[in-house]
């Protein structure tokens, strides 16, 4: 696919308008390949958000999103959906140039959204409330389930689209309105979204998208009085800053965070499966997803073997230039992420870790100007190191060592982080005690990084709370109200709690 020739300039979509910042400050967006500027987008503070949440406020509260029956919300999600599918490979390719990730990859992703819009339009018309068989005779009671209201919605780099979508297509069904955050450094395929949202005929007010920094727009954003839930997807660090502020009028909150997923190799296990399988885990995004399998732990018996078979496959990856189909490891998308790894490699270097593959910036034609980082390996390591504690969030893998499954579980468990595991053997009842005893919101059995529309998905511990996708993820966007209604004409004592 080709790059955008030139320099772009992008606007906000506030209330159903394309608008600049108040200020009329802009920032510059650089293609992680090129290492250039490719995009400008407007540069927001509190004001914008003042206004992007009187938008979706008064969107929430009067005019024709509330007045919709909820199968008219899903024939809006559905359509959004289609066009979505009809202009995939341009918002593929926005997407590429903005963070940097394959075009393969991010082809297939965008290809693949249209199905939460689909799903979560069938799914409008299909929350139901219930009847409950109450104890008291002379009431009749029933529970509804209604919108939450506004919901702020704070994107990272690394998917922007697809972590979006996990949030716009449950709140919308739900009868939500929306204020969303994309990350600095990829505004541009949100934005490109945003003419999707006006072309199918959403309410003006509905979907608003400003642009700008954490500390302008984020905190202004997590503050906020007239916001009723954040969904927020992004760092262990950020997650605990919008926590703490959010508090201050009880936001609903549910927060996606980091991770540091074991994939555990047993030794009944299919080698050859659980080599390509690690490889995926962690070197395809480049390491740069909250659910990289960033430890590798390898029972004793197979250790050596399994670990060679890694390396040859993992060497054979080819770099270079996202945007074509037969590049299968891509830049870092930010300079400040890429000088992180290095800084978390030589770390890990200075704690004894024996390193086996990489562990530098890659010196290659193909490779360009871009911020490259080689896939890196470590063998000899242990579980309290902290290259086996952090995230580091790029091509970066620790090998670990195990004696028994006991051990295993120990050592896969011994994180501050809970999100997802992998698990590779042929023994079924191993897979299962596995995944009893993993603690994680995903735990992959002879596989690994598959997700679906139809699939909770979220972590436990210091990654996060709340579920996205699936049936789980609409509810998190609704209240449930009790109602009451008595039959009897004369009320009783009034002193005296029926």
């Amino acid at each position: 696919m080709a790059r955008t020739e030139g320099i772009k300039d992008f606007r906000c979509y506030i209330n159903g308008e394309w608008v600049g910042a108040q200020s009329g400050e802009t920032f510059e967006s650089h293609d992680p390949f090129t290492a250039k500027v490719w995009s400008r987008v407007p540069k927001c503070d509190a004001r914008d958000v003042d206004r992007a949440v009187e938008a979706a406020r008064n969107a929430f509260d009067k005019g024709e999103w509330p007045a919709l029956t909820p199968s008219q919300r899903g024939h809006l999600l559905r359509k959004l959906g289609d066009l979505i599918a009809r202009d995939a490979d341009h918002l593929a390719s926005t997407e590429v140039q903005d963070n940097g990730k394959l075009y393969a990859e991010m082809r297939g992703q965008v290809g693949y959204i249209p199905q939460w819009f689909y799903y979560f339009a069938g799914m409008a018309d299909k929350v139901e409330g219930a009847v409950p068989p109450i104890d008291k005779p002379d009431m009749f009671t029933y529970t509804r389930h209604e919108p939450v209201g506004v919901v702020a919605a704070i994107t990272p780099w690394n998917s922007p689209l697809l972590l979006l979508t996990w949030k716009m297509a449950p709140a919308l069904a739900a009868g939500c309105t929306m204020v969303i955050k994309p990350s600095e450094f990829t505004s541009a395929s949100t934005l490109e979204l945003m003419r999707l949202v006006e072309e199918a005929g959403f309410p003006k007010g509905v979907v608003n998208v400003i642009t700008g920094f954490g500390q302008d727009v984020g905190e202004a954003i997590s503050t906020h009085d007239k916001i009723d839930k954040i969904a927020f997807t992004g760092g262990e660090v950020s997650g605990r800053r919008i926590m703490q502020q959010a508090s201050v009028n009880f936001k609903r909150l549910t927060l996606e965070l980091g991770g540091k997923s074991a994939q555990l190799v047993f030794p009944d296990a299919n080698i050859d499966n659980a080599v390509k399988g690690v490889v995926s885990g962690i070197f395809a995004a480049t390491g740069q997803t909250c659910i990289a399998g960033s430890r590798l732990l390898v029972h004793e018996s197979i250790h050596d073997e399994f670990l060679e078979k890694f390396l040859a496959l993992a060497a054979t990856a080819r770099m270079g230039d996202p945007m074509e189909m037969t590049t299968q490891v891509g830049p870092v998308t930010t300079q400040p992420q890429f000088n992180r790894v290095l800084s978390m490699i030589d770390m890990a270097k200075n704690e004894g870790a024996t390193i086996r593959m990489g562990g530098k910036p890659a010196d290659r034609p193909e490779c360009g100007d871009g911020w490259f980082i080689e896939p890196t390996v470590f063998a000899d390591v242990k579980n309290e190191m902290q290259i086996a504690q952090q995230e580091v969030f790029g091509p970066v893998l620790s090998v670990i060592r195990f004696k028994d499954d006991d051990e295993a579980y120990h050592i896969a468990n011994d994180t501050a982080y809970g999100l997802a595991a992998g698990v590779w053997t042929s023994d079924m009842a191993r897979a299962f005690t596995a995944a009893k005893r993993l603690r994680a919101g995903t735990i992959w059995t002879n596989t690994y990084r598959a997700v679906s529309y139809m699939m909770p998905f979220g972590g436990i511990k210091n990654s996060g709370m709340g579920r996205e996708s699936g049936q789980d993820a609409i509810y998190e966007f609704l209240e449930t109200k009790a109602v009451w209604l008595a039959f009897n004409k004369d009320v009783p004592n009034p002193f005296v709690m029926r």
